[in-house]
């Protein structure tokens, strides 16, 4: 068994870390900043881990990162998660593509709907995702379901203004 890790930082004391954790918000902060609190106060290592609910190998490990990076390194860490699936650049892509709004003759169809959406993602970037999540992404991207009514490509307006005049009311 190897000789105890000893705290090499001094800029705080064992009330300084104790004031520390009684103002963090990070629970798990708190357990580290009082158990390093206990060492530097004279308590055994087995003991202040084991009243902070830590084995004393994981105490070890704490003292390393407080060591290294002071009271920072004691905070809990999120891990960054999933790369997400389009980058910047794809999503600017998908927004203008939405707000521009298909072609009937080259897209095949009238209005985007989820559906369409999901196909022309998997055609134009190979992504592959559930329809609900396209819908995600264009709530996020600030577009809503709200969709002009379609009209029809050969209308005429002077017809409809002509028709409006004649009606009966």
């Amino acid at each position: 068994m190897g000789a105890a890790r000893t705290i090499t930082r001094t800029e705080r004391t064992a009330a300084g870390l104790r004031a520390l954790a009684a103002k963090s918000e990070d629970g798990a902060q708190v357990r580290r900043l009082l158990a390093l609190a206990l060492v530097m106060e004279g308590r055994s290592r087995t003991e202040a881990a084991e009243q902070n609910g830590m084995d004393r190998q994981t105490l070890r490990d704490w003292v390393h990162r407080y060591n290294s990076d002071g009271t920072d390194g004691l905070k809990s860490r999120r891990s960054p998660g999933r790369a997400p699936m389009l980058s910047e650049e794809q999503k600017t892509e998908l927004r203008q593509l939405v707000v521009k709004g298909p072609d009937a003759a080259t897209d095949k169809v009238v209005r985007w709907r989820c559906l369409d959406l999901q196909e022309e993602l998997a055609r134009r970037f190979n992504v592959k995702v559930h329809e609900s999540t396209v819908g995600k992404w264009l709530r996020r991207l600030g577009l809503t379901r709200l969709q002009p009514r379609p009209f029809h490509p050969k209308k005429h307006a002077e017809a409809q203004e002509t028709f409006k005049k004649t009606s009966a009311a």
